[in-house]
This record gives structure tokens, C-alpha cells and sequence, in this order.
């Protein structure tokens, strides 16, 4: 039976348990406005032809060495953003259960965020970063400003929450998903702080899975990439950890490992995988280009393709996306190739749509690609 058709199978008989589930989602928040360059304009509004590509861009800023040149950035659309609340919002889609807690407006939530603040109960620590994504068909260049994120503290979080209360929310959540990593910057502390004052006192219980995202560490050192890479492993401790990447960010952290690079063939992120999972001794570790996805557990690799498109609508946020459908495929308790076809059908459908899929959505965007 392919991939395909065993997760059908899957969501048929496993989809009563995610009413059941419920996550905890932190801690960031953003403004995205998303930006088009403009090539050549003839007229006003859209008449231009864009920027196709970021080697393009590049080149155009490149020829300005020395001189000045102006880029008109077309603005597409204005949305909230940040790896925690489109993840929260894909998996409130796909009909999970969960709290928000991170940096949605302060002192008042930000108008873009009220809707999945009423529906997360979601708890502000700070103002929203904003960033200025600029898309292209090879890619999305973000620039961003999050001078407010710093705001962000494990202290801080508990004074305005309330121990009790905070150590409440984190017992009732099944999945735990700690965000964009890089972009805030005492991430480091928040993770000491759960790992030595929050999870030694919660309760047992049967299913706690920690999925962690870092969000494109470039701008972060090395000796900091690798510190909070051995502070994931510390999760296992408590319960299940997962790391996701994309393809760069799989490569960064293999640098960091003293792995060697792979190519983003079947091949390749099979062995990718199988060796940062190995050197971290977590449950799984999972990477996904933009046409595919594997994942290395400890019992085996996995690897499906992706329902690529050459024509998306969007593409900031694809793969906070697959994060989403892969926690779906996890609060499930699906089986891995379950959870990475979740994963890919979630962003196919959100890069076709511009919007994140029901579980009904995502099955019948399956079914159809089964079709094929």
C-alpha cells in the first residue's frame, strides 16, 4: 500500500483523537507584510512585471555598489505572522485544541491577532516583530524587526501568568511546540527554565511531545546553535522531542554536528536525518525541502514527495504549514510516513489556497493527489 493511501487509512481511523488533544503553542509573534519588487512598471496598481527571482534581486542590488538604486516593494498582502501563531492557527484549522502564549500586542492584542487570541486564549508577553517578506518563484527574502522580542523571559512570562497557573497550562498539553528560536533572543533561558523549575513538577502523564522549530539560524553562532541543540536533547527527559528544518536549516545544523552535507534527494535527507537524530538521541528529527520531506526516528528513516507546485499563491509560511500537519499526524499517534504526508498535504494546500485546511480539507486534498 503506498504512502498515499495508508494515511487516508490513517486519518479515517485516528481522527477521533485529536478532539481529545490539546497543544501548547509559544512564543513569538510578527506582522508579516508581504512584498512583491517591481522589475519594470507601466501603469499603477498591477502593472509591473516583478523581480522574478532572488539571484535577480541580488544582481540588481549588486549593480548598485558604489552608486544608489531604487526598488519599489508592491505590497500583496498584510497578515499576522510568526512560526507560533501560523502553526497555532493550522492546527486550530485541522480542529485541535490549544493555548497561545507570546507576542501578540501589549498592552492591547493587535487587531490581526484577536481572532486566534479568542480562539487560543492566547496570553500576550509582548508587542508583534514585523517583517518584510519579500517573495520570489526560487524563494522569500524576510527582513525583520523584533527589537520587542527581547521582551520575551521565562521570568517575565511567569510573573505576568502566575506559576500556578502557567504550570496548569503546560500539564494539560499533550503537544508542547517551542518556536522561532532564533529570533528570540533569551530562548536559551525559557528552555532552562521549563527543563529545571517547570517539568520536574508537572504530573506523569502518557503522551508529552515537545516539537521544535528554530526558525533560520544563520544569524546565530555556531557555539549558540550548538548549545540549544543539547538543550533539545535535555526534552527527551520529559517526554518525546522532535526537531523540524527545512533543507537549510538541516544543513546548518549538520555543520554544527560535524555532519557531512547531503543533497536533498531521497538519499540524502534519509541520511541527513538518521545522523543529527543520532548525535542528538531525541525521538525524531525531520527535514522538508520544498518538494519532499524525511524524518529518522528510532526504529527507521522515512521519506514521501511533496504535491510541488511551480505556481503557489503564497509561500511565507509553508512550513510552519508542514509543522502543523506533522504535529497533526503526532497528536494522532499516526505512524511516520502518516505524519510527514500530513505535513505535506497541510502546505500544498496552504501554498495553493493563501488559507490553512480543516482535516476534511486536507482529506479530500489527499484524496485528489492520490488520484492523480
Amino acid at each position: 500500500m503506498n504512502f498515499k493511501a495508508t494515511t487516508l487509512r490513517e486519518i479515517e481511523s485516528k481522527r477521533g483523537r485529536v478532539a481529545s488533544k490539546s497543544s501548547l503553542v509559544g512564543f513569538d509573534g510578527f506582522i508579516d507584510k508581504i512584498r512583491q519588487p517591481v522589475s519594470q512598471r507601466f501603469g499603477p496598481g498591477d502593472d509591473f512585471t516583478p523581480i522574478p527571482t532572488i539571484a535577480e534581486f541580488g544582481a540588481r542590488i549588486s549593480r548598485a555598489a558604489g552608486q544608489s538604486t531604487n526598488i519599489e516593494l508592491h505590497p500583496r498582502l498584510e497578515k499576522f505572522g510568526g512560526n507560533g501563531p501560523i502553526l497555532a492557527t493550522a492546527l486550530l484549522a485541522a480542529g485541535v485544541s490549544l493555548r497561545y502564549i507570546g507576542a501578540l500586542g501589549k498592552p492591547e492584542i493587535h487587531p490581526l491577532f484577536k481572532p486566534l487570541a479568542e480562539k487560543a486564549q492566547a496570553i500576550s508577553l509582548a508587542d508583534p516583530g514585523i517583517t518584510h517578506a519579500l517573495e520570489f518563484k526560487d524563494g522569500k527574502i524576510m527582513l525583520g524587526e523584533m527589537a520587542s522580542l527581547g521582551e520575551i523571559t521565562y521570568d517575565r512570562m511567569i510573573a505576568q501568568i502566575g506559576e500556578g497557573a502557567f504550570l496548569d497550562i503546560l500539564s494539560r498539553a499533550d503537544l508542547f511546540a517551542l518556536v522561532n528560536w532564533t529570533m528570540i533572543p533569551h530562548m536559551n533561558q525559557i528552555f532552562q527554565g521549563l527543563l529545571d523549575r517547570a517539568l520536574p513538577v508537572l504530573p506523569p502523564r502518557d503522551q508529552r511531545l515537545f516539537f521544535f522549530d528554530l526558525a533560520d539560524p544563520e544569524k546565530r553562532s555556531a557555539g549558540d546553535l550548538t548549545a540549544v541543540l543539547r538543550t533539545i536533547g535535555r526534552f527527551q527527559d520529559w517526554g518525546s522531542a522532535f526537531l523540524g528544518l527545512n533543507f537549510k536549516e538541516g544543513l546548518a545544523v549538520a555543520r554544527a554536528l560535524d555532519i557531512e552535507p547531503e543533497e536533498p534527494n531521497e538519499a540524502g535527507l534519509r541520511r541527513l536525518t538518521s545522523r543529527i537524530r543520532q548525535k542528538l538521541q531525541i525521538d525524531a528529527v525531520i527535514i522538508h525541502p520544498h518538494d519532499s520531506a524525511a524524518c529518522a526516528t528510532r526504529h527507521d528513516t522515512f521519506w514521501v514527495p511533496g504535491p510541488y507546485t511551480d505556481s503557489p499563491r503564497i509561500t511565507t509560511g509553508a512550513g510552519d504549514h508542514f509543522n502543523a500537519g506533522y504535529c497533526l499526524g503526532l497528536l494522532m499517534e499516526a505512524a511516520p510516513e502518516t505524519c510527514l504526508t500530513l505535513g505535506v498535504c497541510t502546505s500544498g494546500y496552504y501554498v495553493r489556497q493563501a488559507r490553512s485546511p480543516s482535516l476534511n480539507e486536507i482529506d479530500q486534498f489527499l484524496r485528489e493527489w492520490n488520484a492523480q
